[in-house]
């Protein structure tokens, strides 16, 4: 039986750097996967060992509705050359608004930068969506819920 229930997927914050930089409507991308090895041992035909290997991460993907220029003059920048890497932290609050789970992505910077298609008939926000790249992320720590399962 689970300690809690699962925590709601819209209670979110985002920094960069440690500053609040707008409010973001969706992250997408905390994957991470790593790849297995296969190796035969000889005498052994029974089956193969399977060795971890490089953990590769997904880039991140933030939206929001299309307001401060901050992430346009970040990308825009890393097209002139200037790579300035950073640290985003993503934070999912619990029912009370307390933090749940909270990833540092390391290493941080714009690889894309898009603004959603404008029509005048739907009446919906303009909206951007810009992609990270990244060295990885680690759950941040001093969050007392959470605990080792080792």
């Amino acid at each position: 039986m689970a300690l809690h229930d699962p925590y709601a997927g819209f209670r979110f914050t985002v920094l960069v750097d440690q500053i609040v930089k707008g409010g973001f409507t969706k992250v997408r991308g905390l994957t991470r996967e790593t790849k297995v090895e296969s190796f035969r041992e000889g005498g052994v035909n029974d089956h193969e060992h399977k060795l971890a290997s490089l953990t590769s991460y997904g880039n991140l993907v933030l939206e929001r509705g299309l307001a401060d220029p901050f992430l346009y003059i970040w990308h825009q920048a890393v097209v002139e050359g200037v790579i300035k890497r950073a640290v985003i932290t993503v934070t999912l609050k619990d029912p009370q608004g307390k933090d749940a789970w909270s990833w540092n992505i390391l290493n941080a910077y714009p690889v894309k930068w898009s603004v959603a298609d404008f029509d005048a008939n739907s009446g919906q926000v303009a909206a951007e969506s810009v992609e990270f790249a990244h060295h990885g992320y680690l759950l941040r720590p001093g969050l007392g819920s959470l605990t080792s399962a080792f």
